[in-house]
């Protein structure tokens, strides 16, 4: 899937001259908790969001101004911090060092940008013009969409099993000489030892996955390699 598949095509925009008065309720009322900024021809040249409002004078919530902050730090970011607390137009408080995406981006890097830059929301970005907006929030939505797609028709106890012992051989944690799997009326039990009992888990979820499965039964036991200890499953 690509950035196209998700995104958000109808985008709520505001320039550097809106007021932070008229982005705030933007926000509010919308449901939103960023807006990208761009100039008359729908260029971006920024993003706004909730954080960048946090600090305000209004709401008694801007930084003091104490003796050790302003050693600290100078008048620069005494200044800058000002600045944010008072500001009256987008401009002087959006973030200019835009992150963005194109409309062919692939999901998993833009699964990755949103992770190592720590945000919500990427423009997406098409010959030098806003096209659409993809954040976290469509990524479950799209989630949402394929787990009510993907359960097919109920196998047997037979092609259960068959089929777990193959996700346990394609998978590289996969226990494949220690564990074994009987299957009862829809019913997965799970026997045998595990070397880490974060692989415990992992078995009970591709189990939980497969088509026609009622339950699993945890019958595993985790062998400690390093200490030798034994631990069965918990009833």
């Amino acid at each position: 899937m690509k950035a196209s598949d998700i995104m958000t095509r109808r985008v709520i925009t505001v320039t550097p001259e809106t007021t932070i008065e008229e982005a705030a309720r933007l926000l509010v009322d919308k449901r939103l908790s960023g807006l990208p900024v761009v100039d008359a021809s729908g260029a971006p040249l920024g993003i706004v969001t909730e954080g960048d409002l946090l600090r305000r004078v209004e709401t008694g919530t801007d930084k003091q101004d104490s003796g050790w902050y302003g050693f600290l730090f100078g008048p620069g970011r005494l200044a800058a911090d000002y600045v944010r607390a008072h500001a009256r137009k987008v401009s002087q408080v959006m973030t200019s060092e835009l992150v963005s995406v194109s409309s062919q981006t692939p999901l998993a890097e833009v699964v990755d940008l949103l992770e190592s830059k720590h945000i919500k929301r990427l423009p997406v970005v098409d010959a030098g013009k806003l096209v659409g907006i993809v954040s976290r929030a469509n990524l479950v939505a799209a989630l949402a969409g394929k787990l009510a797609q993907q359960r097919g028709a109920p196998l047997s106890d037979e092609e259960i099993r068959l089929a777990m012992l193959a996700e346990i051989d394609r998978q590289p944690w996969g226990p494949r000489e220690s564990v074994d799997v009987v299957v009862k009326k829809g019913v997965v039990e799970l026997h045998g030892t595990i070397l880490d009992e974060r692989e415990r888990p992992a078995l009970v979820v591709a189990a939980e996955n497969l088509p026609g499965v009622k339950s699993v039964r945890d019958c595993l036991v985790w062998v400690d390699a390093t200490t030798g200890m034994v631990v069965p499953a918990v009833p």
